[in-house]
């Protein structure tokens, strides 16, 4: 019967049903507001229709239902040019992208294209109407977005107007997102400590009450993700007790407020802290229980950035329980499928990782490989916080394909990239790796040497398998150097005894 109405019939039975939805039954419109923007738009009513989709949107985020959100906005954004080109459409169109773009974070990645344009159509939209307040949420999509890719110049400058804006409008909640989104990059860049700080000063502007706030701009919870970021500083830093203590909270944090998106975020770093080698007092099996609950959880809500991550992570940790082939067969793909979302970061750390498997898998050649595409990356990107690590592992990969000469160099490349970012943790395995060598060599003294003062410099840490490899090395520098059991130096051979 339906069918068989004309359109000119239709529309005003659809109109009538919105209108007594709306004034009748205001607990239907409020739980089910697509049901109001359907009726308006076979109505024809699109100034009705359209706030009606955003509304839908908006709700169906808050309940993280993604797909129907992004379905909803664009239901919305499709029905503008229907409407006059002026304030209001341009208003609403505004609103329409910033929960887009929002939705397609989680649901194609921060890096996705889509994202990427819906965010970069509302900021054409911000400085048409003057720079209203949906400019924060625009602000951070464009930061993130051009982090992901790895355009880390790019995020920093959107990082920098967003604490210019905090400063202007002494707003401490936008103060607080300018430091977190102005450290993120210098982490990657390799700008270790302006990164520490940033991260460090975001934090101790956090107030709870804020939450709300920060939720519309961000998948993440705000004080987690601070915390998830300073751990991988601190990583790199070396003070991996304090690293470690961030992480746990941090994920003690997001089970506490069970969030499926900010526990998805936690176990990515928490992963990342694990496989850098910042965690120490857990075992491989560990890892892997947890780099399951991340691929179930990310299966579960549909996050396809988080859950390519999960073969990653899983890969690495059989490779360390010795099943090479199915662990560098699981890094490949979760590589592959981490590229598929538009994302770049990372990818230096993805395949060192890789490489390094190749190394425990006897196969230098592969691994090689994978470090020069992974410093073709660096140099496109500069994302240089593991480049030395990079110069290290490729040393290992010389070391073990018998060329000593060449290793020797991507050793010492290795600690001047460590000591030029004050990246303690780097820099101690690159003197391990280095100090291995020559004492193959037959210069015991001259490992030591090198090892001791940098072993010397930790103060925590030193349950963690870095710390231990170190001492053992020295010890058996020392036993190397008997009789007298002292160095050229004078000093003790083991730093503290």
């Amino acid at each position: 019967a339906y069918a068989s109405l004309l359109r000119s019939r239709r529309q005003p039975l659809h109109a009538r049903i919105a209108t007594t939805l709306e004034e009748q039954f205001p607990e239907i419109v409020t739980a089910q507001p697509e049901l109001l923007a359907h009726h308006y738009t076979e109505a024809g009513r699109l100034e009705k229709a359209i706030p009606a989709w955003l509304t839908a949107g908006q709700q169906a985020l808050a309940r993280s239902a993604l797909e129907e959100a992004v379905v909803q906005l664009r239901k919305g954004l499709a029905l503008l040019s229907g409407v006059p080109d002026d304030t209001w459409r341009r208003q609403r169109e505004l609103e329409l992208q910033v929960a887009l773009g929002r939705a397609l974070m989680a649901t194609k990645g921060h890096a996705s294209p889509a994202m990427g344009q819906a965010y970069a159509r509302a900021r054409q939209l911000c400085e048409q109407l003057h720079r209203p307040p949906q400019l924060v949420p625009v602000l951070f999509g464009q930061c993130m977005y051009h982090f992901m890719r790895a355009e880390l110049e790019q995020a920093r400058q959107h990082a920098a107007e967003m604490r210019r804006l905090g400063e202007a409008q002494d707003d401490v909640r936008l103060r607080l997102m300018g430091r977190r989104l102005s450290g993120q990059p210098e982490l990657c860049l390799g700008e270790f400590a302006a990164a520490r700080t940033h991260l460090e000063q975001g934090l101790a502007l956090f107030d709870p009450e804020h939450r709300p706030f920060y939720a519309v701009l961000a998948l993440q919870d705000a004080r987690v993700a601070l915390l998830s970021f300073l751990s991988l500083t601190l990583v790199c830093l070396g003070h991996l007790d304090q690293a470690r203590a961030r992480i746990d909270e941090a994920l003690a944090e997001a089970r506490q407020l069970g969030q499926a998106y900010t526990l998805v975020f936690a176990l990515f770093f928490a992963l990342f802290h694990a496989c850098l080698g910042g965690s120490g007092v857990h075992s491989a099996h560990a890892v892997l229980r947890r780099a399951e609950e991340l691929a179930a959880l990310t299966t579960e809500h549909d996050f396809p950035l988080f859950g390519s991550a999960a073969p990653v992570f899983r890969g690495w940790c059989l490779v360390t329980l010795g099943q090479e082939a199915e662990g560098i067969a699981l890094l490949r793909h979760g590589l592959a499928a981490y590229r598929a979302t538009g994302a770049v970061l990372w990818v230096p750390c993805y395949l060192m990782l890789l490489a390094d498997a190749y190394t425990k898998a006897r196969q230098p050649e592969e691994g090689l490989k994978q470090l020069a595409e992974a410093a073709g990356v660096i140099e496109t990107t500069r994302e240089r916080w593991v480049e030395a690590e990079l110069h290290r592992v490729r040393g290992e990969l010389l070391k073990a394909a018998g060329d000593r000469a060449t290793a020797e160099e991507s050793f010492g490349a290795a600690l001047a990239v460590a000591r030029r970012q004050s990246a303690k943790l780097w820099e101690l395995r690159a003197a391990m790796s280095l100090a291995r060598l020559w004492r193959e060599q037959g210069k015991p003294g001259e490992a030591r040497d090198l090892l001791a003062p940098i072993y010397g410099w930790f103060s925590e840490g030193f349950d963690t398998s870095d710390l231990r490899e170190a001492k053992a090395l020295l010890q058996e520098l020392a036993l190397a150097l008997l009789p007298d059991g002292r160095g050229r130096s004078g000093t003790p051979l083991i730093p503290g005894e």
